[in-house]
């Protein structure tokens, strides 16, 4: 059973990265779910959202990716999750996420570090060729 994987960011981001990682593995649909936390959204309502998010999962342990550390989306989910089985990482990016979700398979630990190689690789200045006049 692949492991599932929350996201929870900044209004709109979470449902933005879940549509472009659909767009490459749709069949990942069931185990990808996104939580955007609007800005004027109070902590509780935050919390339990999230609490619900992952209990929709059946108690297994959830991937849980965030934008920012030290963030609202970061900080309700190190609550949420602590004494849990989920693992929690803030930073997600694009590449880190397509990389996660590829190797959904591979249990939490092994996905955790997957995410952490993934997301820092692709954190690259790209050489540009000169114009030649």
């Amino acid at each position: 059973m692949p492991v599932p994987i929350l996201l929870i960011a900044h209004a709109p981001l979470a449902s933005a990265l879940r549509s472009c990682v659909l767009h490459v593995f749709p069949d990942a649909h069931e185990g990808l779910q996104a939580l955007d936390v609007p800005p004027d959204q109070s902590l509780e309502d935050t919390k339990t959202q999230l609490g619900a998010a992952l209990e929709s999962f059946g108690g297994v342990p959830v991937l849980v990716l965030t934008d920012v550390l030290g963030a609202t989306p970061c900080n309700v989910a190190q609550k949420v999750v602590d004494g849990s089985q989920c693992k929690l990482i803030a930073g997600v990016n694009l590449p880190m996420l397509l990389r996660t979700v590829n190797y959904r398979h591979e249990s939490i630990d092994a996905l955790v570090t997957r995410a952490l190689t993934g997301g820092s690789q692709c954190i690259t200045q790209v050489a540009l060729a000169t114009a030649k006049a």
